[in-house]
């Protein structure tokens, strides 16, 4: 039972990290008007928000290595509280991207610290699909921080907004400084030298971590980026759905991500030889979904646009497999520096893809032009074709160099 309060205190000050990742994006047309900025410069906060998240993943893991998930959690949480109260009182973007940047730093400390939790607080057996729950259950965070930030915005003004998001950030620090402990047995924790001979070289050096960085790599992007920012421009401007029916849609992204998610766990827990295979199928699946969108005569009907979200929503839970390769390939004392390389995965991927997506629609837009056409939104979109291709590959390839390393390592069991 202590397990799960554990991983409770966790999941919550993970969940409270997103809503602080997320807060910017229902803020959008306040943060223009208050910081008298475009499209253009505003798009700045989210990507050096994300950016500064992908970056600090490998530092923050072997800091997770050495100093442990409770020191981390309160140090990103105070991190993220520190962003909101400088974004409160921001009235220039400049002032704005370093608040961002302290909540993306923050950020990158949580997750992962949570990981860590996972695997040495569950046995491995139970790990992938608390990992998913883990997941899944953070995004509720995105959810709960659109309707009532958007309602504190409107009646109680941007200041009180983001101090009220501040205050949240506290309670979880202070939740995580009072119950959080780092293992089961304090007496387990390794020695330093033990922790200095297995770093982050070990971890890159063994081809299961780089399965890892390639699964999380090929299967997040998708679903990452069209919920983040291509997905509502694509389906209102291009396949011209309502306002509404364009944000239900994304719902159904983030739900469908949290019912699936339980399922890839168990999967992968009852069968953990072919992880790989579904992860090559979800690649397929996502690549097969988009072909039937981008090719479609004309602006695709509701039924082929629903059917592209609902295969969409196995990028999350995708993505969590490769975490689920970094526990099974190395020892808890580089779990922090395994997890951090995984997941810096699927973030370059998408910031590749935002960055290509956006430059692509600019290129094919007429200058005057309202927005761009649905053929530029599909030309753009189909650069996606190049990232399948290469993080499929990759996935193929460490797959078949990690199962040799078993087969070698069990040998020289058998014969020692």
């Amino acid at each position: 039972m202590r397990r799960y309060l554990m991983w409770s205190v966790g999941l919550l000050a993970y969940i409270v990290a997103v809503f602080h990742r997320s807060s910017l994006g229902v803020a959008g047309v306040e943060a223009a008007d208050r910081l008298g900025v475009g499209t253009a410069l505003l798009s700045m906060l989210s990507v050096a928000q994300l950016a500064v998240y992908a970056g600090m993943q490998i530092p923050v893991g072997v800091l997770l290595d050495r100093f442990g998930s409770r020191r981390l959690l309160i140090a990103g949480g105070a991190l993220m509280l520190a962003g909101q109260l400088v974004f409160a009182f921001a009235g220039d973007i400049g002032t704005a991207i370093a608040a961002r940047v302290l909540i993306g730093i923050g950020d990158a400390m949580t997750f992962i610290s949570v990981l860590r939790i996972v695997a040495l607080w569950f046995p491995p057996r139970k790990n992938p699909l608390m990992v998913q729950l883990t997941g899944m259950v953070g995004q509720l965070g995105a959810l709960s921080s659109a309707v009532p930030l958007v309602l504190l915005l409107r009646h109680a003004g941007w200041t009180a907004t983001f101090l009220a998001a501040a205050a949240l950030g506290a309670v979880a620090v202070l939740l995580v400084v009072l119950t959080l402990r780092d293992r089961p047995d304090p007496a387990d924790e390794p020695a330093p030298a033990a922790k200095r001979e297995l770093g982050l070289r070990h971890s890159w050096s063994h081809p299961g971590t780089r399965l890892g960085l390639w699964t999380h790599f090929v299967t997040g992007f998708p679903g990452g980026v069209f919920a983040l920012l291509w997905g509502y421009p694509f389906l209102t401007q291009g396949e011209g759905l309502a306002p509404d029916t364009a944000a239900l849609l994304l719902s159904l992204l983030t739900i469908g991500g949290i019912v699936l998610g339980p399922l890839v766990g168990h999967f992968c827990g009852r069968l953990p030889y072919h992880r790989s295979t579904l992860v090559l199928a979800i690649v397929g699946a996502s690549a097969a979904a988009w072909t039937v969108v981008l090719l479609w005569p004309g602006r695709a009907p509701l039924w082929v646009l629903t059917a592209l979200i609902v295969v969409l929503t196995t990028s999350g839970p995708g993505s969590m497999i490769g975490f689920d390769y970094a526990r099974s390939f190395n020892p808890s004392t580089r779990i922090g520096g395994a997890t951090g390389i995984v997941n810096v995965g699927s973030f370059v991927a998408s910031i590749v893809l935002i960055v290509a997506i956006g430059v692509l629609l600019d290129l094919q837009t007429p200058a005057g032009a309202a927005h761009p056409s649905l053929g530029a939104f599909r030309w753009a979109f189909a650069v996606q074709y190049l990232l399948w291709a290469l993080g499929a590959v990759q996935v193929y390839r460490y797959r078949r160099t990690t199962r040799r390393r078993l087969v070698a390592e069990d040998l020289a069991l058998a014969t020692a």
